[in-house]
């Protein structure tokens, strides 16, 4: 069947599709990996959710 070979052929590229996705996204995870606050933290200093100071005077 002439037709097989071209479903076989197309089943080959589905199947790399998602191994190629997977290497893709894992070089772009990397490549700003040291800037990702998530994976290494946020200083104290500047993370603007911390909580606030109170003044003492206020207290």
């Amino acid at each position: 069947m002439p037709g097989s070979s071209g479903v076989a052929a197309m089943k080959k590229v589905v199947q790399q599709l998602p191994l190629e996705a997977a290497a893709d996204l894992k070089q772009f995870d990397l490549q700003d990996a040291q800037r990702d606050p998530l994976r290494t933290g946020v200083s104290s200093s500047t993370n603007p959710f911390r909580p606030q100071k109170v003044c003492s005077f206020l207290q």
